[in-house]
C-alpha cells in the first residue's frame, strides 16, 4: 500500500487498502493535485468567497458571482481538476471527449475530498449539482442542437442551469403526482405552452443560469402515469417565468445559487428545440429522470462524507483546545466526548464503505444495476453526517449554532438531503420491499439445509440438540 499517498488525510488507510488497487496511476496523481489544491487554494479561500457575496442590499446578493471563485476555476482547469465526475467509456464520447475518465470509484474519492469545502470546491471543478446531472441528461438524450446549445457551455462552466421538479402544493415525493406543471400544445399545434408552479428549485436565483430542466405533464390522458410527462429546456429570461421568490432553509438562502420557488405562465417553446431529445423525448420524463437521480444521488452521499469528516475535525480541535475545561478537566478527558469522537470515526468509516460500495457497482453494472447500493446509502448517509455534526456542535455550546463556525450550516444543508432526490421514506420502502423479493429462495435454502440436518441427526441416533 501506498503509506504516504496524500489521500490518507482524508479517507482510512483500510478503505483505501482495500480500493488502491482499482486506481489507476492517472487518478492517483490527480488525488495528489486535488488535495493540494483544497489545502492551498480551495480552503483558504472560503471566508473571501462569503465576503464577497453582498449582504445589502438583499437583491444585490444574487446579482453578482464572487470572484475568487472565477479565479479557483482557472486554476482547477490548469491541475486538470475540470468535470472529474464524468465517468469514461461511451458516456465520455457522449459528452465530446470532456471531463476526467474516471471510473465512479475513483471520482468517489475525490468527491469525498471536496466535501470537506462543499459549497467551493465542487463549483471550482465544475462538479456541483444541479449541473452534473443535467449535463449527463443532455449528454444522453439532447439532440446535438441542445448539447451545443447547453451541454457544451455548461462543460465550460461558462452558464448555470436548475432541475425543475418539486411542485408546489402536491406531494412531490410521488413523482406520479406532479401535475400542476403541463406543456401542451397551444392553439397553432405548431408550439408547447408551459405552465405550472414548481419551488425548492435549486440555481434559480443564480445570474449565471440560462435553463431550466422542467419535468412537465405533456400528455395527461396517457393510461401509463410513467408516460404522461417529458422534460422540457425553459430559458429562465423569457415571457411568462417569474421566480416569487428565494427560500431560505433555516434562514440560510444559499446565494447567489439559491433553492426558489417559481412560476411559469405560458412560456412558449418549439416542440423539437425546446423537449429534451426533440419529439423522440416526449413521454420520457420519467424514463430519463431515473438515469440521472442515480447517479446524483451517490454524488450527493459522496461530498456528506467529506463535510461529516470536516465537521469531526472541527470537534477534534475543539476539544483539544487547552482553555476549555469543565467540571475540572479538559473537554477531550470527559467519557462522553470520548464516546461522541469514537462514534463518530465508526459512523464516518462505515458510511465510506457503503458509498464506495455503490460507485464500484455502478461501474459494474451500471446506474440501474447498483440501484439496491445507492438506495441504501442514501438513506444511511445524510442521517449519519447530521449525527456527526450534531455532535460537533454540541461541544461548541452556543457556538455551535451561530454563524461563527460552518457547523450550523452544514446542519441545515445536509438535513434537506433528507428530501432530495426522493426522501428517506421512499428509499427506506423500496429496499424493504427488495429484501423480501428474495424471501422464497431464501425459504428453499434454510428447507435444505434442514433436511440435511435432519438426516445427520438421525444417523446418529440424536432426536433433539439444544442450540
Amino acid at each position: 500500500m501506498s503509506e504516504q499517498h496524500p489521500v490518507l488525510k482524508y479517507i482510512s488507510a483500510g478503505a483505501w487498502s482495500l480500493v488502491e488497487p482499482l486506481i489507476s496511476p492517472r487518478a492517483s496523481d490527480l488525488l495528489t493535485a486535488l488535495t493540494s489544491f483544497m489545502e492551498n487554494d480551495v480552503l483558504p479561500a472560503e471566508k473571501l468567497f462569503h465576503a464577497q457575496i453582498p449582504s445589502y442590499p438583499p437583491e444585490a446578493r444574487w446579482a453578482s458571482i464572487p470572484p475568487v471563485l472565477e479565479n479557483l476555476k482557472i486554476k482547477a482547469k490548469k491541475l486538470g481538476l475540470w468535470n472529474l465526475w464524468l465517468s469514461g467509456g461511451d458516456f465520455q464520447g457522449m459528452a465530446g471527449g470532456e471531463g476526467g475518465g474516471l471510473s465512479n470509484l475513483e471520482y468517489a474519492l475525490m468527491a469525498e475530498i471536496m466535501g470537506h469545502s462543499a459549497i467551493l470546491a465542487p463549483q471550482a471543478t465544475n462538479c456541483s449539482a444541479p449541473d452534473t446531472g443535467n449535463m449527463e441528461v443532455l449528454a444522453r438524450y439532447g439532440t446535438p442542437e441542445q448539447k451545443q446549445k447547453y451541454l457544451v457551455p455548461l462543460l465550460k462552466g461558462e452558464i448555470r442551469s436548475s432541475f425543475s421538479m418539486t411542485e408546489y402544493g402536491v406531494a412531490s415525493s410521488d413523482a406520479t403526482n406532479l401535475r400542476n406543471t403541463t406543456a401542451l400544445p397551444d392553439s397553432s399545434n405548431k408550439a408547447l405552452r408551459v405552465n405550472g408552479h414548481k419551488w425548492w428549485i435549486t440555481g434559480a436565483g443564480d445570474p449565471r443560469n440560462i435553463i431550466h430542466i422542467v419535468l412537465a405533464v405533456t400528455d395527461p390522458n396517457n393510461p401509463s402515469p410513467h408516460k404522461r410527462h417529458s422534460l422540457v429546456l425553459v430559458d429562465p429570461r423569457a415571457k411568462g417565468v417569474k421566480i416569487v421568490r428565494p427560500l431560505t432553509v433555516f434562514g440560510y438562502d444559499d446565494a447567489p445559487e439559491g433553492h426558489c420557488e417559481v412560476v411559469y405562465d405560458n412560456v412558449e417553446i418549439d416542440v423539437d428545440s425546446g423537449v429534451v431529445g426533440g419529439r423522440q423525448g416526449l413521454g420520457r420524463g420519467f424514463e430519463i429522470i431515473q438515469a440521472r437521480l442515480g447517479p446524483g444521488r451517490i454524488h450527493h452521499c459522496m461530498r456528506t462524507i467529506g463535510i461529516a469528516s470536516r465537521a469531526l475535525d472541527i470537534l477534534l480541535q475543539r476539544v483539544s483546545d487547552p482553555n476549555r475545561r469543565t467540571f475540572g478537566k479538559h473537554l477531550r478527558e470527559h467519557g462522553t466526548v470520548l464516546a461522541d469522537i469514537a462514534h463518530s470515526r465508526a459512523e464516518i468509516d462505515q458510511a465510506r464503505l457503503l458509498v464506495l460500495a455503490a460507485a464500484r457497482r455502478i461501474d459494474i453494472a451500471g446506474a440501474k444495476g447498483a440501484m439496491q447500493d445507492i438506495g441504501i446509502a442514501k438513506f444511511t448517509v445524510p442521517s449519519m453526517a447530521l449525527k456527526v455534526i450534531d455532535r460537533a456542535m454540541q461541544v461548541h455550546g452556543a457556538e455551535g449554532v451561530s454563524e461563527d463556525t460552518p457547523l450550523a450550516y452544514y446542519y441545515a444543508s445536509l438535513r434537506t438531503l433528507r428530501y432530495a432526490d426522493g426522501p428517506d421514506e421512499v428509499h427506506i420502502r423500496q429496499i424493504g420491499k427488495n429484501e423480501l423479493k428474495g424471501v422464497d429462495k431464501l425459504r428453499e435454502r434454510t428447507n435444505k439445509i434442514k433436511k440435511e440436518s435432519d438426516r445427520l441427526m438421525k444417523e446418529n441416533g440424536k432426536s433433539k440438540a439444544k442450540l
